[in-house]
């Protein structure tokens, strides 16, 4: 087993061990707890969205300019 496997071996088993003990600290908190955990998710889920629709925004209209402008330049030189 060469050095790369063993520390994908040991990355594994440590993503395993953390999966399993968030399993363990979710099953172990309250009702309002879990609640509380649920809508920080979905707060943060939101936040993404928000922060991805705003960058594709920005990056259309960038996208945009550039196009014009190359057009504009393409107009002039021909001319």
């Amino acid at each position: 087993m060469n050095n790369r496997n063993k520390k994908a071996g040991v990355a594994a088993l440590l993503g395993i061990g953390a999966g399993v003990f968030a399993w363990w600290k979710y099953k172990n908190l309250s009702p309002e707890e879990k609640t509380k955990l649920k809508s920080k998710i979905d707060e943060t889920g939101t936040k993404i969205k928000d922060t991805y629709n705003d960058v594709e925004d920005t990056l259309s209209e960038k996208y945009a300019k550039i196009k014009d402008k190359v057009k504009h330049e393409v107009e002039e030189l021909s001319s």
